[in-house]
């Protein structure tokens, strides 16, 4: 990675476009070359393509970067051998991205204690194990000989997130066009509040503390505890984990870690939903760690929301709506959740249908299995301008509590494609939103544990 500093917000707007006027020319040369009869092998070009992509967006860092990084595990509406060129390159931006000069991380260090890492830590690991969008990872020991990982954040990385956040401004006559009903300033209000939060390290061990919490003594969730008193605001330490990674078990695994992976990653994203009204709007395959003994850890808590009890009731009225399949009833519900804007008709039918798109893996028969074929079926039905449903999408207001929440749904639409997750998810659903019977042998050991978790033990109505 150039050692550079990040760059003002003109220097890496301009830096990104440039990428994207550079790809499509080299796209159109390439159909000219290919209309006369010229060769052309656009495996090649969308290899060079990704490549650039990922040079630009893991050195800019930021959202910039975690853009790529959404990018890398989400199914988007391209072709299938074009699809996997851009998803092994931008994984390098999700896995191992270009790490920071370890002296400019170890300034950042010392400027939030007073003191260098060697004076702080027992012992510090200057190459990093991790580099992410806003900062990397490095393994360390304290004075009592527990074993930490310490996240800190790159120098000037705040100011540069800020600086993008300011120019997603510049979208909104561009959304209002595709969206003439889309309400942009709290959604991009949302969005800054909760960049916020991943910018401060002391918020994101506040939210893993209280994750940690509601999950104490779970039988196969954990949730790694921070050392709260060794926090700040550029600095996070937190125990550490070791386990294999998503990517691990999703290509060498056996059949039986795929499916015990997807099924737990389904229920915390879900129940956590459900019984805490919380949950961690970051769903990607880094976040993720298959412990031995079958836990999975759970490791990056930058992006979290809580809901409102009112929210939650609106989510929970509108889900068993769609899912008794009501059209009127469904487009009343959307109206009092501030979807639908008042006055504004659509057709009800196919509004239904699209939402019965959104939650197929509930309402399908059981057991219904994830594919990348049914995430990237879900996404083209929101972005393809062929796609029958933007007529009744168009119209829709997105209320900003939502804004994460469909990250966490098109997500572990990806990731549990990946694995090729089976179950029966409208039974373990409906565990936690019905106090249905546990559904799996995994349902029983939760239930157990929320039972002596909770003396009195009260499902959700």
């Amino acid at each position: 990675m150039s050692r550079r500093g990040l760059g003002g917000r003109f220097g890496r707007g301009a830096r990104l476009a440039s990428t994207g006027v550079r790809s499509a020319a080299g796209l159109a040369a390439a159909k000219a070359r290919q209309m006369s009869g010229g060769d052309v092998d656009p495996e090649e070009f969308h290899r060079t393509t990704a490549e650039l992509l990922v040079d630009v967006l893991g050195e800019m860092k930021g959202a910039a970067m975690k853009l790529g990084q959404l990018l890398s595990f989400v199914d988007v509406d391209l072709p299938p051998e074009v699809r996997s060129i851009y998803h092994e390159a931008l994984a390098s931006l999700r896995d191992s991205a270009p790490p920071m000069d370890p002296a400019r991380i170890e300034a950042v260090v010392a400027e939030e204690y007073g003191a260098p890492p060697g004076a702080i830590f027992a012992e510090w690991e200057r190459e990093p194990l991790a580099a992410a969008s806003i900062g990397q990872v490095h393994a360390a020991r304290l004075d009592d000989g527990r074993e930490v990982v310490v996240k800190v954040q790159y120098p000037g990385v705040a100011e540069a997130v800020r600086a993008d956040l300011r120019n997603a401004e510049a979208f909104t006559p561009l959304a209002r066009i595709i969206s003439p009903h889309l309400e942009v300033e709290p959604l991009i209000d949302e969005l800054r509040e909760r960049v916020g939060d991943e910018l401060n390290y002391e918020r994101e061990a506040t939210y893993q503390r209280a994750f940690a919490n509601r999950y104490k003594g779970h039988p196969f969730i954990h949730v790694p505890e921070v050392v709260a008193d060794m926090c700040r605001s550029r600095v996070l330490v937190v125990e550490r984990v070791r386990g294999r990674s998503f990517n691990e078990v999703a290509d060498h695994g056996t059949d039986e870690d795929r499916q015990r992976l997807g099924e737990i990653i389904f229920r915390y994203a879900f129940g956590t939903i459900e019984r805490f009204r919380l949950f961690n709007g970051d769903p990607h395959p880094g976040n993720y760690l298959y412990e031995d003994g079958g836990r999975v850890a759970f490791i990056d808590y930058g992006s979290v929301k809580m809901f409102s009890r009112e929210r939650f009731e609106h989510m929970q009225r509108m889900n068993r709506t769609v899912r008794h399949g009501d059209p009127q009833q469904l487009v009343a519900r959307l109206r009092e959740s501030g979807f639908l804007p008042p006055g504004v008709a659509i057709d009800a039918d196919l509004m239904c249908e699209w939402w019965q798109l959104y939650m197929r893996p509930i309402l399908a028969e059981q057991p219904f299995t994830f594919t990348p074929e049914f995430a990237t079926e879900v996404i083209r039905s929101t972005t393809d301008p062929r796609s029958k449903y933007l007529r009744v999408l168009r119209p829709l207001n997105l209320p900003p509590d939502y804004l994460l929440l469909n990250r966490i749904h098109f997500g572990v639409n990806s990731v549990l494609g990946r694995l090729r997750a089976t179950n029966d998810w409208r039974a373990i659903r409906d565990e936690y939103s019905s106090g249905g019977p546990p559904a799996t042998p995994l349902g029983e050991l939760d239930r157990a544990w929320w039972r002596a978790r909770s003396p009195v033990y009260d499902p959700p109505a």
